[in-house]
């Protein structure tokens, strides 16, 4: 996979299903990269297109915790992304919804070690329902800019010395 978006091939039954993933190597162990993924907080350091990120309820950090957070949609209009953290394997795996907004992919960051560096790979999962599945291409394309952007996570993470 490298450092690159993927996509598979799908059967006729499940072309309106989006999924892209990604896949980077950081140099840091993977308690360190778990801890700033758990974070929803820091989405800000590394994704382009944030407007304003918050914590609306739960213990920043931890299962439960969801974040509202503002992106700029199509024209550079404000569209509401809020995400809930589902589930939560320490040095292991991140998992999130999203609860608002038009689009609702459920992603995942999945943390391996690899002596002292952790192979990260980021997957998302996007199932539109109606007339959404004609906007497939569009959104398919969405999902894979954000997992490209993986490798600004990486470069965040190695360049914080606290981290």
């Amino acid at each position: 996979m490298g450092n690159r978006a993927t996509t598979f091939d799908r059967t006729p039954k499940e072309v309106s299903v989006a999924f892209a993933a990604n896949e980077v190597v950081i140099s840091r162990d993977a308690m360190t990269v778990y801890g700033f993924l758990m974070d929803g907080m820091n989405n800000s350091l590394w994704r382009t297109g944030i407007r304003s990120i918050s914590l609306r309820s739960g213990i920043r950090g931890q299962k439960g915790a969801l974040y509202q957070q503002t992106v700029s949609g199509p024209g550079g209009r404000p569209v509401a992304a809020d995400f809930k953290i589902t589930d939560a394997r320490p040095g292991a795996e991140v998992r999130y919804a999203v609860v608002a907004g038009p689009a609702r992919p459920t992603g995942g960051y999945y943390l391996s070690t690899e002596g002292n560096t952790t192979r990260l790979r980021f997957a998302l999962e996007y199932h539109p329902k109606g007339l959404r599945k004609l906007m497939n291409g569009m959104i398919q394309k969405t999902l894979e800019g954000e997992v490209a952007q993986l490798e600004q996570l990486k470069v965040a993470i190695e360049a914080d010395s606290s981290v």
